[in-house]
């Protein structure tokens, strides 16, 4: 493939760079946005109904915590193709009480596959039970496939989020009353939703299979909007159209007054497992009732000090944002993907202190130099992550294995054999391979070649989220993300109750057999979804002392630790403030990209190839040509297709200088539907 950089401008065709002929529908001009200010607390989201339903519960006495499950709770109803309640839930909380000591939990909220399902059983359905161990290798479970479904978690998590740290001010039924209300009287429908639901309407048409002893209850789809006029009687909602789930309604009715048992006993589980079997899953009730029972998953999260990257105060131009403390990244444990960013910054501050590049803050922003070294720091991190991200409880068919600890790959001594592979002169030519953190060897396994059968054109995974950032009066901050992992996941409509099941299980491996992330029943997938959290550092041996500084992240696939990387280096080593880093043009490593209206867009012909990166329109002409003689092959991405740069959120913590007041300042992404709101 030719190395010139070739222009994404629309969901169907590539074109020669140069402006676009008519103006997108969706980006006629580049909107402008300030920072929001507030000193008692801000909600950033996706959609203005969901923010205004976090301020709701903060103005009623809850925390930062009771916000972002309200917050969550409205997206599922007002967002459905990329979120809902039986999605995968990932959240960071910092808890601001001096007793807590500054440390940042994580809560794992993600889904396991049935526990009757197997490995051969889901191959043997793709026509591999005899296939040699190669050919299963090189398959992936599709995303329409039914072994792809797996517990639906997101009722679970806001019922743990909510108990373990919300502020007992407020109750389940408080946080979820926003949303039974929008669900039942409906709402006007934003435009990127509107989009995404049209996009998925045929399959949410013909996808769900017939479930008589549940559906002949509910003989409507309460996921389309009922037309006389449309062919089949019902469509996507347009943009600004009123939609109504009343279903959905009730079934977030049974969660607030009886909490998990609403959801995972009863009717609401009975229609969960009717539509899963009808379409020939294994989910079982003891599936939903296993799940509900138990306790939740709470860990502290996995962290990195973040050495040296401030952005220097000049004299001539005092950074007001800059903390006079180290600071640290903190993001979840696997099976989130969250670890991708902690390696690509531990990878760069190595190549920091041994000289291979100068320290980023002294770099041009977004110059070839600097996106040099972040894009190369993030394909190691990814080969890392292909391999060692999986369930930490490493449960395999066959036996138990040893459990691995993430931090092993955060060592200095593991970080410096990944730095050593950087090549200042050029672009690696081939993907890189994952590392050992015990041992100085490589393998053969990498997690950006998907097929062995067809190493130019790997198969990319995508996934379609929310992410919101909520802070309080208090001094509470919360990290918080919800995913279907595809457009309405699965698209198998639960009858009756208003939502679709997830299907995150397609992120499995089906080889090679001693894969950590090989799918296999009662196991936990591969996940993209990433919630991020940056505190000033104490620096003490014992990690104590911690005050917030940064609840951030940006939704999007594989492209999330990409947006943190690029996002906090924004703020942290080129001093920008928050709306400002989110607006700034960004670069997604291949085959790493968000849903853009055509699959195959991003991975033009033939395919996507070593050294691929994705670069945003706005950066300069010189930089991309510089990219192109370091090796890279670079695709421009313009307009609409901007959506596979994900998009972000970001609330900030600093204090007014003279009087020591915390102030907060917010921003909220451009390439999304949504905004900052600032508590009054």
């Amino acid at each position: 493939m030719d190395t010139a950089a070739t222009v994404l401008e629309n969901p169907t065709a590539l074109s020669p760079p140069g402006p676009p002929e008519e103006p997108d529908p969706f980006y006629r001009f580049q909107s402008r946005r300030s920072v929001v200010h507030s000193t008692r607390g801000i909600v950033a989201c996706t959609n203005p109904l969901a923010g205004q339903a976090g301020l709701a519960i903060l103005s009623a006495g809850g925390n930062a915590a009771d916000a972002a499950v309200a917050a969550s709770a409205v997206l599922a109803v007002v967002d459905p193709p990329m979120t809902g309640i039986g999605g995968d839930t990932f959240a960071l909380f910092f808890d601001a009480r001096e007793e807590a000591g500054g440390k940042v939990l994580g809560l794992n909220a993600s889904g396991r596959s049935p526990q009757a399902a197997t490995r051969d059983a889901v191959c043997a359905s793709l026509g591999l039970a005899d296939a040699d161990e190669d050919k299963k290798t090189a398959t992936t479970l599709p995303h329409n496939s039914v072994h792809a479904v797996t517990v639906p978690a997101g009722a679970a998590s806001w019922v743990d989020a909510v108990e373990q740290f919300g502020s007992g001010r407020v109750t389940l039924a408080d946080v979820l009353a926003p949303a039974i209300r929008l669900a039942e009287k409906g709402f006007p429908v934003s435009k990127l939703s509107a989009h995404y639901w049209q996009a998925a309407e045929e399959d949410l048409r013909t996808r769900t299979p017939p479930t008589p002893s549940i559906s002949a209850k509910t003989p409507h789809h309460t996921l389309l909007k009922p037309d006389p006029s449309s062919p089949h009687g019902m469509r996507a909602p347009r943009e600004g159209e009123i939609i109504k789930n009343p279903d959905l309604a009730e079934t977030l009715r049974l969660l607030a007054e009886h909490g998990k048992a609403g959801f995972y006993k009863g009717p609401v589980a009975e229609a969960i497992v009717a539509v899963s079997q009808a379409a020939g899953g294994l989910l079982t009730l003891e599936d939903l009732a296993y799940h509900a029972s138990l306790p939740p998953d709470i860990h502290e999260a996995l962290s990195m000090p973040l050495g040296g990257i401030q952005a220097a105060v000049t004299p001539e131009k005092e950074e007001p944002l800059a903390s006079a403390r180290p600071l640290r990244l903190w993001e979840h444990p696997p099976n989130g993907q969250g670890i991708v960013a902690l390696l690509a910054m531990g990878i760069l501050e190595e190549l920091e202190r041994t000289s291979k590049i100068r320290p980023l803050r002294t770099m041009e922003h977004n110059s070839a130099e600097y996106l040099h070294a972040v894009v190369s720091a993030l394909r190691l991190a990814f080969a890392d992550a292909g391999w060692f991200v999986a369930d930490p409880e490493n449960k395999k068919e066959e036996e138990e294995i040893r459990p691995f600890d993430p931090k092993s790959l955060l060592q200095p001594a593991y970080l410096a054999t990944r730095a050593a592979l950087f090549d200042t002169k050029r672009a690696s030519r081939s993907p890189p391979v994952h590392g050992s953190p015990e041992e100085s060897v490589l393998d053969t396994i990498d997690c950006l070649v998907a097929s062995k059968a067809d190493k130019t054109s790997p198969q990319v995974t995508t996934s379609d989220t929310v992410y919101l950032a909520v802070t309080d009066e208090e001094g509470n901050g919360c990290s918080f993300v919800n995913s279907m992992s595809d457009l309405f996941g699965s698209c198998l409509v639960v009858p009756g109750c208003g939502f679709a099941l997830p299907n995150r299980g397609h992120m499995f491996r089906l080889g090679p057999a001693n894969h950590p992330n090989i799918f296999a029943g009662g196991k936990r997938a591969y996940n993209t979804i990433i919630p991020a959290i940056v505190t000033a550092d104490a620096g003490d041996e014992n990690g104590g002392g911690h005050t917030l500084d940064t609840v951030f992240g940006v939704m999007g696939g594989y492209m999330q630790p990409q947006g943190h990387v690029q996002v906090l280096l924004n703020m942290h080593a080129f001093g920008m403030d928050p709306q400002t880093a989110l607006d700034a043009p960004r670069v997604c490593v291949a085959p790493n990209y968000f849903w853009t209206p055509d699959r195959a867009a991003a991975a033009s012909p033939p395919g996507e190839v070593p050294g691929q990166v994705y670069v945003e329109e706005g950066l300069p002409d010189g930089v991309v040509n510089e990219l192109r003689a370091l090796g890279y092959v670079v695709v421009v991405v313009r307009r609409f297709a901007r959506s596979l740069f994900g998009r972000g959120q970001v609330v900030r913590a600093t204090r007014d200088p003279v009087t020591g007041e915390r102030v907060y300042l917010a921003g909220s992404d451009g390439r999304g539907d949504g905004h900052a709101v600032p508590l009054i």
